[in-house]
């Protein structure tokens, strides 16, 4: 049995469906007491790990609660941890856990350079798995025919890497979706949906930083195939599926009727296949996702940020009643929330796998920051994501801002609201999640649609400092539109941030302004980067673009 078959395999997927709504259950009956699981975690990490390096210095033995763990750890970023993790990846044992990590995974920093995040065999089994399989549950029990054959899933973030680059201690330092759970963590079942697919490992030679060819190639065996099911994860890669199928169309259809791969020799000319796809083509002006995949069913992505601005329309590049599950809340350092039905946006708090804590996300983080338990957050508002787990990272500062929607059962429902970095050019302190909400309040008050959007802030003096906003819109806006967009737009910032209505309103700030991209521009801009050879889940949505070269090169179109 292959492993796609070996995927599809009956008696696998009866077990799987088991497994995962197993420990959705398991999650939602901790709710009835999230402040004594809470506690648990605290006491798990305590035991576990005071016998390390750093718990023998931050006094583990001695702590017995939330207090102690607050008085004896301050709150940290990476840059804090990196010495204590540094040292791990050179094969020091029992630094920041008592169990050596099995790999490190990658994550993006703000300054671009790769993160290592220790991942042990203690994390994934008592923090990440159980939230892991959870996070499925939704999709499998309203979409089951998602999984009805190999071929139903095309996973955009699934890379498996022949040879995987390592620490200094030869462990795999590589993306959470290169790593191969169950030979690492010995969990077979926790292969993720599409990881059985023909394309799932490429069967012609591709260099690893190719990441454009192996999209294509990817795509080229998919249009082969029902695909019901597109895994982003990260929204971006999701929106550039339709725009790569609309560029390379021509090629696909070639290598379609030759039976070929990338022009390699694969499989048998499907003529009538390529017929159907250039008609298509043809007929509508582009090959949409709708028109290869008729029975497109869901897709699996982050809905909030950016993308929440452009995801209502891309869905229906994918099809009439096409779905946009929410994918978790979460990091590479850990989980935060996770969506346990078919709501939108937010997912629930993991009381089982960390120690969280909340910081007002208007507020800067401090080693001594006074922060909040989970039964503390108001719904309605932003707060910064401090976690504590048995993986080694103690009140660590993940740099995510969530958004507290509701609470059911006693246990907060978080959207992602953006990175918690801000703008701050003259004392304005705009978030993210500030600017998103007011791009969409002008949106709604105009009627008017965008593909995706960034700002930057002009002017070299503060006196004639503005922000200006590049703007991808759906269809062309007239001189007047933009004139009442940009005048919400101002009226937005100001209700969303004291900060920047005070700049204002000492002329700080001058009225922001907009550059108008072609539809198409945020999507050139994604896939220039990806092949400069960053891998696509690490190509997000960026909204503050100060750096000159990065604006220059995204608004290059616009006055060309």
């Amino acid at each position: 049995m292959n492993s796609a078959e070996a995927w599809t395999d009956p008696d696998r997927l009866r077990r799987y469906r088991a497994r995962v709504f197993a420990e959705r259950r398991t999650l939602s009956d901790a709710f009835a007491d999230a402040g004594g699981h809470q506690q648990r975690v605290l006491r798990d990490l305590l035991d576990f790990n005071s016998p390390t390096h750093y718990g023998r210095q931050h006094g583990f033995d001695r702590i017995r609660t939330l207090d102690d763990f607050r008085k004896a750890v301050p709150v940290q970023t990476y840059t804090d941890l990196e010495p204590w993790i540094e040292r791990a990846a050179g094969g020091e044992p029992e630094v920041l856990t008592a169990d050596r990590p099995t790999v490190f995974f990658t994550s993006s920093g703000s300054t671009g350079a790769h993160k290592k995040i220790p991942v042990t065999p203690r994390f994934m089994r008592t923090t990440f798995f159980p939230f892991y399989y959870a996070a499925w549950a939704p999709l499998l029990e309203h979409f089951p025919d998602v999984l009805a054959h190999p071929g139903a899933v095309l996973n955009l973030k699934h890379d498996p890497l022949v040879a995987p680059p390592t620490t200094a201690s030869g462990r795999p330092h590589v993306g959470a979706s290169q790593v191969d759970f169950g030979s690492a963590f010995g969990e077979p079942l926790s292969a993720e949906p599409g990881t059985g697919a023909p394309w799932a490992t490429l069967p012609v030679p591709v260099a690893a930083d190719q990441h454009l060819e192996k999209m294509y190639l990817r795509l080229r065996l998919a249009v082969e195939h029902d695909v019901r099911l597109v895994i982003g994860i990260n929204p971006a890669m999701v929106a550039a599926v339709p725009h790569q199928l609309d560029q390379w169309w021509p090629r696909i259809v070639k290598d379609v009727r030759d039976g070929t791969l990338g022009g390699l020799a694969h499989g048998s000319p499907n003529p009538a296949r390529a017929a159907e796809l250039e008609r298509l083509a043809h007929t509508y002006g582009t090959l949409r996702p709708a028109h290869v995949w008729p029975r497109m069913r869901a897709l699996f992505c982050w809905t909030t940020g950016l993308a929440s601005l452009y995801l209502p329309r891309l869905r229906e590049q994918f099809g009439v009643g096409v779905t946009a599950l929410p994918a978790p809340v979460a990091a590479s350092e850990g989980p935060v929330g996770v969506a346990l039905d078919r709501h939108r946006s937010a997912g629930s708090l993991v009381v089982t796998a960390s120690v969280y804590e909340f910081a007002d996300a208007d507020e800067d983080l401090t080693p001594d920051t006074t922060t909040l338990r989970p039964d503390e957050l108001e719904a309605g508002r932003d707060y910064h994501v401090v976690f504590s787990h048995v993986g080694g990272l103690y009140r660590y500062a993940v740099g995510d801002v969530v958004r507290v929607l509701d609470h059911q059962d006693g246990v907060p429902r978080l959207e992602y609201a953006g990175r918690g970095n801000r703008s701050d050019h003259t004392g304005e302190r705009l978030r993210e999640a500030q600017v998103i909400r007011a791009l969409q309040g002008a949106l709604d008050a105009t009627g008017l649609e965008l593909h995706n959007a960034a700002c930057r802030v002009t002017g070299a003096q503060r006196q004639s400092a503005a922000y200006e906003f590049a703007l991808a819109p759906r269809a062309p806006w007239s001189e007047a539109e933009s004139e009442r967009f940009t005048t919400l737009l101002d009226r937005a910032l100001h209700r969303e941030s004291a900060g920047y209505r005070a700049a204002r309103a000492r002329n700080a700030l001058s009225a922001p302004s907009l550059t108008l991209l072609p539809p198409d521009a945020f999507l050139h801009d994604w896939q220039d980067r990806v092949a400069a050879g960053v891998r696509p889940t690490q190509v997000k949505d960026r909204l503050f673009r100060q750096d000159p070269g990065q604006w220059a090169a995204l608004t290059a179109r616009a006055r060309g």
